[in-house]
């Protein structure tokens, strides 16, 4: 599996083209803004686009979904239980909302989205939004906004939930390898074992 982000937007969003090497077929996640600048880089790698996958309804995470799904046709996938956030994503941007697409399928926990001979695993990971989700290989996991390196998600606007947060993060990505890679929705990437031994919000937080 090959991972190439692209950072867009004033809000320093990771875009991620995750891709086949043996095919070139790829998923987009997460397309924040920047439409352009994401399909040109698709075209230079020379990627076949199977779906856009928004980990979250945040205008920030899926600005750029019409441009891509226009350009390539590639479907755009999301969890249901944030299809009302998608539709007024927040921050008071409402003007992408003339071109974004509806979702073209709903995915939630236990899903796979396979492309070349790759695949992620979908897990559900509430509280940054009641539809959060992570996106998960057997080395990696794309968080989206729910862990990042040092930090975790803010909870503070509709569907957030600090409890919730914090228990996606013990229950879902704590008990994965040390190893695994963090591929966040903003900053650089880190690890499960950094994370578990160093971040604030971790370490200084009881889970019984």
């Amino acid at each position: 599996m090959r991972v190439k982000a692209i950072t867009v937007s004033m809000f320093a969003t990771n875009s991620y083209l995750v891709s086949c090497p043996e095919t070139n077929e790829a998923v987009v996640i997460d397309p924040g803004a920047e439409g352009k600048k994401i399909a040109d880089t698709i075209k230079t790698l020379q990627l076949r686009i199977n779906c856009i996958i928004n980990t979250h309804g945040h205008i920030d995470h899926i600005g750029a979904n019409g441009k891509l799904r226009e350009e390539f046709g590639a479907p755009v996938l999301l969890n249901a239980k944030d299809l009302e956030l998608y539709k007024n994503p927040g921050f008071g941007l409402k003007l992408v909302l003339r071109k974004q697409p509806h979702p073209d399928k709903f995915i939630g926990e236990g899903d796979r989205v396979n492309f070349g001979s790759c695949t992620l695993g979908v897990i559900e990971t509430p509280g940054h939004t009641k539809g959060g989700i992570c996106l998960m290989t057997d080395s990696a996991v794309f968080c989206g906004d729910t862990l990042f390196a040092g930090s975790v998600g803010r909870t503070d606007l509709p569907g957030g939930s600090y409890n919730d947060l914090m228990e996606s993060i013990n229950r879902k990505l704590l008990v994965l390898d040390p190893a695994t890679v963090v591929y966040p929705g903003h900053g650089p990437a880190t690890t499960i074992g950094a994370e578990a031994g160093s971040n604030p919000f971790i370490i200084n937080r009881d889970f019984r």
